[in-house]
């Protein structure tokens, strides 16, 4: 049996045509210089849209300098402080994240649904000394913002950018806006847009970065206890922006894409895949702010010829499963992505029967920028797997007795590239406990099979124990999902006096007439009877991140 860890036997039997066994993690100094260079190149091209508004890469450099200006001359902030973003998919997202870091700061993104404590956590942990918030949301700060180091507070509203657009969307959507705001008061607030106004006029001072300077504190979605900031360097995000790009370039032309963003740019997947890794390509980010809604969302994508989609399973099943999206058109369409998620076979088989586009599964984690695999651009059917190592990625799977495993053999991927984080702001304890000698352990369970295909098993601290043998909550979840009358499905583990643990299944029914019966007599042919649930809840919802990433240990 060949070992996992030195062959490298996906390059020699697996990577496609085009894509490079290596990238340059040096080929831009940062991420600014990369902002720059392409800012030129596709000066006249549209960079973003949201709800109607755009914004050309011209205007977007103008105004992330004027917002840098600003930050520099009147706020006062120089190279390496933290500047948390707390805004959902809005044009003013990419003009405050570019401005920063062009302002040499760190950028901490938040998200705008957090309550207080989640808040307070992150901006004290981080040392974030500004903030722009948008206004729907500005009374979360407001009730913590004395305990934190935040000592400057720009404010946005929706309104805001919207001024482009002339017509009824504008004025419908600020009044709604403004009916949901509440009153607060923050001390030493500025508008978005007084900042870009009197930012014009202020003179910037170039920051010179290097790629080992931070780029990013990106906090981990706090499911294994303390949400902790994997620190990002400009390098770790440009290597993987590169790896992203070089997956993916076969299919794409460069200067014609308008990719789909749903996910919410605040999220490491929707930051590396689609904001950074389009901007070389020169594409358009068609930004959606509220992606649950979802008759709204298809309505928006019937205005644009999409070349390209990436999303969470939950987003693909829910698009699936709204009446419109069949109708689409999906003849511009080249490209579709999964992740942050495992993508389920049903799903998959149907989103191609669909789009006539096979959707390629990716793997990754925040500390790791995110990518790590990624399905070969030239695969045609759904296989299961979460791809092949990204360019310059090595992978290792680990037994529990540290021994390398075999071919086929299930262990805790561990990960090696310029992509792996720097390490855990300010926990060194945390961080050499996942870093070791320069391998990132991910905490999830995968086996390697002969074409140098990665299978995520699941992760470690999920797994259910059934008198001794081990059940994997995603092998019973993709069952589950086969039945045509399951809309969601999430699986856990419950002590059990006689066998240690029974499987449970919570489900969210897609047809009304779904019962008990008919459930467990569709696992019992498609599963061993250990595997079988025993235990069935119905519910009208399952818990999920801000992604739609279905929450386990809130229902255990």
């Amino acid at each position: 049996m060949r070992n996992c860890t030195v062959d490298k036997i996906w390059l020699e039997k697996s990577y496609p045509p085009g894509v490079p066994f290596d990238i340059d993690p040096d080929k831009y100094a940062s991420l600014v210089d990369m902002f720059n260079k392409y800012t030129q190149v596709y000066s006249e091209r549209t960079a973003f849209i949201n709800m109607g508004a755009e914004i050309s890469y011209t205007e977007l450099a103008e105004q992330s300098q004027a917002f840098a200006a600003y930050l520099q001359q009147e706020l006062g902030l120089v190279k390496g402080d933290k500047f948390a973003i707390m805004i959902p998919n809005t044009l003013q997202y990419p003009i405050a994240l570019f401005g920063a870091l062009i302002a040499g700061l760190t950028v901490v993104n938040v998200n705008p649904l957090y309550t207080a404590r989640e808040l307070e956590h992150q901006l004290k942990d981080s040392g974030a000394k500004a903030i722009v918030i948008i206004e729907n949301f500005a009374h979360t700060l407001e009730s913590i913002i004395n305990k934190t180091p935040i000592e400057h507070v720009v404010l946005t509203s929706l309104g805001d950018r919207l001024g482009l657009v002339k017509g009824t969307l504008v004025n419908t959507v600020v009044k709604y806006v403004k009916k949901m705001v509440p009153a607060f008061n923050l001390p030493k607030t500025v508008r978005f847009n007084a900042v870009l106004a009197k930012g014009k006029n202020m003179t910037f001072s170039p920051v010179v970065l290097k790629g080992e300077d931070l780029a990013f504190l990106q906090y981990t979605g706090g499911t294994t206890g303390v949400s902790k900031g994997a620190m990002l360097s400009h390098r770790n995000m440009v290597a993987n922006l590169e790896q992203a790009k070089a997956a993916i370039k076969p299919l794409l032309e460069e200067g014609n894409e308008l990719v789909v963003t749903a996910l919410p740019l605040y999220h490491i997947f929707a930051l590396t895949a689609n904001c950074l890794t389009f901007i070389t390509l020169g594409g358009t980010n068609l930004l959606i702010t509220n992606p649950r809604d979802m008759p709204a969302f298809i309505k928006e994508l019937a205005k644009y010829p999409f070349t390209a989609i990436t999303g969470v399973n939950t987003l693909f099943n829910g698009l699936l499963n709204t009446v419109g999206f069949k109708d689409l058109d999906f003849s511009h369409l080249r490209m579709a992505m999964g992740g942050g998620m495992a993508v389920q076979r049903p799903v998959a088989e149907r989103w191609q029967q669909v789009t006539s586009i096979e959707l390629l599964e990716g793997y990754g984690l925040t500390e790791c920028s995110p990518l790590v695999t990624l399905s070969p651009y030239n695969q045609e059917v759904y296989n299961g797997s979460i791809g092949l190592p990204a360019s310059s990625t090595d992978i290792r799977i680990v037994k529990d007795d540290g021994t390398d495993a075999q071919i086929g053999e299930a262990g805790e991927m561990w990960v090696k590239g310029p992509q792996v984080m720097v390490g855990y702001y300010n926990r060194q304890e945390a961080t050499d406990e996942i870093l070791k000698d320069g391998w990132l352990a991910t905490g999830d369970v995968a086996t390697m099979d002969e074409g140098g295909f990665f299978k995520i098993v699941d992760r470690k601290k999920d797994m259910i124990i059934v008198s001794g043998f081990n059940v994997f909550p995603n092998e019973i979840e993709e069952v589950v999902m086969m039945h045509e009358g399951v809309l969601e499905v999430a699986a856990i583990g419950v002590p059990n006096d006689f066998s240690g643990e029974l499987v449970k299944i919570f489900v969210v029914k897609k047809d009304e007439s779904l019962d008990e019966k008919s459930l467990i007599d569709h696992c019992r042919k498609n599963l061993t009877n250990y595997k079988v649930p025993k235990l069935i809840e119905f519910r009208d919802e399952l818990p999920k991140t801000n992604v739609g990433k279905i929450l386990r240990r809130e229902l255990r």
